[in-house]
C-alpha cells in the first residue's frame, strides 16, 4: 500500500468518526421521512379528483384552510407557505445527500463493475435511489416553485395546467421518480436506523406501495388531462352547485 492510499484511508475512516457525518446522516433520515411521508399524502390528496370535481374542490378548501374564512374559501397562500417550507426541505436534505453521491468518472466506472459482478439487493437499491434523487434535483424544484409563484389550485385550474400548459409532460417524468426515491428511501431509513430486521418482507411491501402509488398517481393525471380538454377559454374557476 503507498503512501497515497495510505492517507486516502486515513481521511476516509476519519470522515466516518467526525460527528458532523452523524448529524448530517440524522438530518438526511429525517428530511427523507418528512419528504417520504409528504409524498404519501399529497398523491393521495390529488387523487380525490378521481371521486368527481366537487369532492377535490372541498378538499383544496379544507386543506387551504377555508374552514378559517367567513365565505369558505381556502387561502392559497397557505399553499405557497407550505410550499416554501418544503422546498426548503428539499434543498436542505440534497444537501446532505449529495456528501455520498459519486463525483468523479472512477468512482462512477467502480460502482458500475461492483453492480455487474456482486448481485448485492441493497447496493441495487441504493443505485437506483441515487438515479432517481439526480433525476429529482432537477425536477422537483420546478414544481414545487410553480407552486409557489402559481398557488391556485382547483379541479378547472388544476387541470388548465397539466393539460393546455402541457405540464404533463413534467409529472410524467416526476411521478415515478419521486415514488421510487421515496419509498426506496422509506425503506433505507427503516432498515438504517434498525426500525424493522425483516428485510426481505419490507422490501415487498415496499414493491407494492410504488405500483400502487404509480396507478394512483397515473390515474389521477389522466383525470386532469380528461378534465383540461374539456374546458373552454377563458377557464373559469369550478363552482360547486
Amino acid at each position: 500500500m503507498n503512501t497515497k492510499t495510505m492517507k486516502h484511508h486515513q481521511q476516509h475512516y476519519a470522515s466516518m468518526g467526525n460527528p458532523w457525518s452523524a448529524r448530517a446522516d440524522q438530518v438526511q433520515s429525517a428530511t427523507g421521512v418528512l419528504l417520504g411521508c409528504f409524498l404519501l399524502a399529497h398523491l393521495h390528496f390529488e387523487s380525490s379528483i378521481l371521486l368527481g370535481k366537487e369532492v377535490f374542490y372541498r378538499v383544496v378548501q379544507f386543506l387551504e384552510g377555508g374552514m378559517f374564512t367567513s365565505s369558505g374559501h381556502g387561502m392559497p397562500i397557505v399553499t405557497q407557505i407550505f410550499s416554501v417550507f418544503v422546498l426548503f426541505v428539499v434543498v436542505l436534505h440534497a444537501a446532505m445527500a449529495l456528501r455520498r453521491f459519486p463525483v468523479q468518472l472512477g468512482q462512477w466506472r467502480a460502482l458500475r463493475r461492483n453492480l455487474q459482478v456482486i448481485n448485492h439487493k441493497e447496493t441495487t437499491i441504493w443505485f437506483w435511489q441515487m438515479i432517481t434523487g439526480f433525476i429529482l434535483f432537477f425536477l422537483a424544484p420546478v414544481h414545487i416553485f410553480t407552486m409557489i409563484t402559481n398557488p391556485e389550485i382547483g379541479p378547472h385550474l388544476s387541470a388548465e395546467r397539466v393539460y393546455h400548459d402541457n405540464v404533463w409532460l413534467l409529472y410524467a417524468l416526476l411521478l415515478p421518480a419521486v415514488v421510487i426515491h421515496a419509498m426506496v428511501g422509506l425503506y433505507r431509513v427503516a432498515v438504517k436506523w434498525g426500525v424493522v430486521n425483516r428485510r426481505s418482507a419490507l422490501r415487498k411491501t415496499i414493491k407494492i406501495l410504488i405500483i400502487y402509488l404509480m396507478v394512483l398517481g397515473t390515474a389521477s393525471l389522466i383525470s386532469y388531462l380528461l378534465i383540461g380538454s374539456e374546458l373552454s377559454f377563458p377557464v373559469q374557476p369550478f363552482v360547486p352547485h
